[in-house]
C-alpha cells in the first residue's frame, strides 16, 4: 500500500512539473511573441551555426547523431552542411536544391514540384522563424522557462504524408529558433539543435555554391 501512495505521488509531481514547464500563451502573449520574432526575422540578413541532429526511430536503442554547421541569407538561401560522421549538404537557393554528397553532386528544380516548393519554403522559414502561416498550418503556442514555442500541424494533405507536427523552440531573450522537432505520421522524430549562433556578419554568395 505505502507503496502504491509513493507510485501515485511520483505519477502527479511528474504532471504537475511537466504542466509548469509548458502552458498554453494568452492572445496578447502570442500578438507580442509573433511580432518580436517577426522583427527580429527582418532585421536578421545572415545567420550561421552549428548543430547537432538527432533522428530517433523506435526500433533503434539509440538516436542517430549527426553534425555540421548551417549558414543562412535572406532571402533565402540557405545550406545545410554535414561534417559528421559524413560529408553531406544541402544548398537551397533560386527555386532549385542542390545536393553534394561526398563529391557526388545533384540538382533539383523545386519550381517543377509544388510538394517541395512547400518543404523548401518549410525549411526556410523553420531557420528564419517566419512561420507563421496559419493558412498552411495549425498553429498552437507554448511557453516555458526558456522558451516560447511553436508546435504547427500541416493542413496540406500532401505535406501531412511526410510530416505530421513542427515543433520550434525559440530562446525568449534573442526571438529566434534555437531547436526543431519534426515528428513524422510514424511518430518516429528528428530534433536539431543550434549552438553558437552568428548574425548579420558578412556571408559571401559563394558559400552557396553546392
Amino acid at each position: 500500500m505505502k507503496n502504491s501512495f509513493f507510485y501515485v505521488f511520483l505519477l502527479i509531481a511528474g504532471m504537475l512539473r511537466l504542466n509548469a514547464q509548458e502552458q498554453k500563451m494568452s492572445t496578447a502573449e502570442i500578438t507580442s511573441f509573433k511580432n518580436a520574432v517577426n522583427a527580429t526575422a527582418k532585421n536578421t540578413k545572415t545567420l550561421t551555426t552549428d548543430f547537432v541532429q538527432y533522428k530517433h526511430m523506435d526500433f533503434l536503442s539509440k538516436d542517430i547523431e549527426t553534425s555540421g554547421k548551417m549558414s543562412f541569407k535572406s532571402p533565402g538561401k540557405l545550406l545545410w552542411q554535414y561534417t559528421k560522421p559524413y560529408q553531406y549538404s544541402v544548398v537551397f537557393k533560386n527555386n532549385t536544391i542542390a545536393i553534394n554528397d561526398a563529391g557526388k553532386k545533384s540538382e533539383m528544380n523545386v519550381g517543377n514540384s509544388k510538394m517541395f516548393g512547400k518543404l523548401n519554403k518549410l525549411i526556410v522559414g523553420s531557420v528564419s522563424g517566419d512561420m507563421f502561416d496559419e493558412n498552411e498550418f495549425i498553429i498552437n503556442y507554448y511557453k516555458s522557462g526558456e522558451h516560447n514555442i511553436t508546435k504547427l500541424i500541416p493542413k496540406d494533405a500532401a505535406l501531412k504524408k511526410y510530416i505530421k507536427q513542427m515543433e520550434l523552440y525559440f530562446d525568449k531573450k534573442a526571438n529566434m529558433v534555437s531547436q526543431v522537432k519534426m515528428i513524422e505520421p510514424s511518430n518516429d522524430y528528428t530534433t536539431i539543435v543550434f549552438k553558437n549562433k552568428v548574425t548579420n556578419a558578412q556571408l559571401a554568395d559563394s558559400v552557396f555554391n553546392n
